[in-house]
């Protein structure tokens, strides 16, 4: 191909991606005989493919990002723009829209400080993790080197952030993985029932409790972090019990471990704030983020410290180890900050926020009316824009769904012109969640639109 398209040249486009195109996530047998999706335009809220058929995207592009909607010419023209008079210099040295975009997060954010430029969520939260060692090393005497994660939290697809992935299915075949890494269990109360000895009430602190358990048994001396998301995502949409995240904080306190905060999904708006660690009055020492950043417009992710954090690179310049002695070669592409500069200010133009906790609550509103039509539906929850409906097959016992019939949700809604996720092949025999975290900008009649396909996908494939 010489690199033109036009609408007649679909099936030299479909061809050329089943020949060459390696897809995420993605097993390539069928596509032998089947033709893979080419995902064409987007406008709005809606997408179209290589056959013209329309779709309302309820994922944000497949995977939490586009949080600001398709077809954003603003952004557009702010990336063209700043390309054409500097496109990248690397890292060691700042740049205008760089310098910009830092400041107005960081007012976004008090008590963080400073901001560490790259191009992945996987990235962002790797460079958390050196951080944390390289202090441990210098500090510690490299004893304080242990990273706690989460049961069914997911912070990225390279070795070290899955060796912090508490997803089974994510991580198999791929060790084995650095030694440091220690899991805590997972906090969702709609599954308390598996865990020995969970209370029926105050369950936030006991679950919290078991994070300060581990760190006993791992020894406090040795617990350099703590790596949460604020809202598991691909986890299955979880929310926080009560009380859970006053304790978390208490116990990193208590012991000196840095809370290192993964807003990959949930960071920019996803959830109604900013950050959605702002809703619980965490004070975190590392912040990462990346999807909702430049809401896919650029590659850009951000990994934010606090000064005290920002301070142990420096306070010895005579040590010619002691500074951050990383890179990331995109980190200085300019176009990630100029296209989050302007994502920001659609989001405040446009009063984003209040939109997201409006429609958010209305679109729970609607997926709770049908979890009393539809007995597949063991629990709605969520916060935002961010919602998951956890599929069961038998309400009493919440036996899971089996993920076959989950995803035959998924592909009914599709057939419908809905594009809604799923957990799938991360969670052994616990993928039964449908997710959902349409753009900033949806209204009713995109909600109902969306609730409306999901009704009627559980009726055909439940009964």
């Amino acid at each position: 191909m010489d690199g033109t398209f036009n609408e007649n040249d679909i099936s030299r486009i479909v061809e050329a991606d089943r020949a060459h195109v390696w897809h995420h996530l993605s097993q390539h047998k069928p596509y032998e005989t089947t033709d893979p999706r080419i995902i064409v335009e987007g406008k709005g809220m809606r997408v179209w493919d290589q056959h013209g058929k329309e779709h309302i995207d309820a994922v944000a592009g497949g995977v939490w990002t586009v949080n600001v909607g398709y077809g954003r010419e603003s952004i557009a023209n702010a990336v063209r723009d700043q390309l054409i008079k500097l496109n990248f210099f690397g890292g060691t040295a700042g740049s205008i829209p760089g310098s910009i975009f830092s400041e107005q997060l960081i007012a976004k954010m008090p008590g963080m400080s400073r901001v560490y430029f790259a191009s992945s969520g996987s990235e962002a939260n790797e460079k958390g993790f050196k951080m944390v060692r390289q202090i441990a090393q210098k500090r510690y005497g490299g004893k304080k080197y242990k990273i706690l994660y989460r049961e069914r939290d997911y912070h990225g697809g390279t070795i070290a952030t899955m060796a912090a992935g508490g997803q089974e299915e994510r991580n198999a075949h791929y060790g084995p993985f650095p030694d440091g890494f220690v899991m805590v269990p997972h906090c969702l109360e709609y599954r308390k029932h598996e865990q020995d000895g969970a209370p029926d009430e105050n369950y936030g602190v006991w679950a919290a409790n078991q994070i300060e358990k581990v760190i006993l048994e791992e020894g406090p001396d040795t617990v350099g972090a703590l790596c949460l998301e604020p809202v598991t995502a691909g986890g299955g949409v979880i929310t926080p019990p009560d009380g859970y995240w006053e304790r978390v904080q208490e116990i990193c306190t208590q012991y000196n471990i840095l809370l290192h905060i993964d807003e990959v999904v949930c960071g920019v708006g996803r959830t109604g704030t900013w950050f959605g660690y702002q809703h619980y009055g965490i004070k975190p020492d590392i912040v990462t983020m990346a999807k909702g950043v430049a809401s896919g417009y650029a590659a850009i992710s951000c990994t934010v410290t606090t000064e005290a954090v920002f301070e142990m690179f420096k306070d010895d310049a005579s040590d010619p180890l002691n500074y951050f002695r990383d890179i990331s070669t995109f980190g200085g592409c300019t176009a990630g900050p100029a296209a989050a500069i302007e994502n920001m200010a659609i989001i405040e133009r446009e009063n984003l926020l209040d939109n997201t906790n409006a429609m958010g609550a209305y679109m729970l509103d609607q997926l709770s009316a049908l979890q009393d039509k539809h007995a597949a539906i063991g629990q709605v929850r969520g916060k935002g824009l961010f919602l998951g409906a956890e599929l069961v097959a038998d309400r009493t016992t919440r036996e899971p769904a089996v993920e076959k019939m989950v995803g035959a949700v998924v592909a009914d809604c599709m057939q419908q012109g809905v594009v809604i996720g799923a957990t799938n092949r991360s969670l052994p025999g616990k993928n039964n969640t449908l997710c959902f975290s349409p753009a900033l900008i949806a209204t009713k009649d995109d909600i109902d639109q969306i609730v409306a396909a999901v009704d009627g996908a559980i009726g055909r494939v439940f009964g």
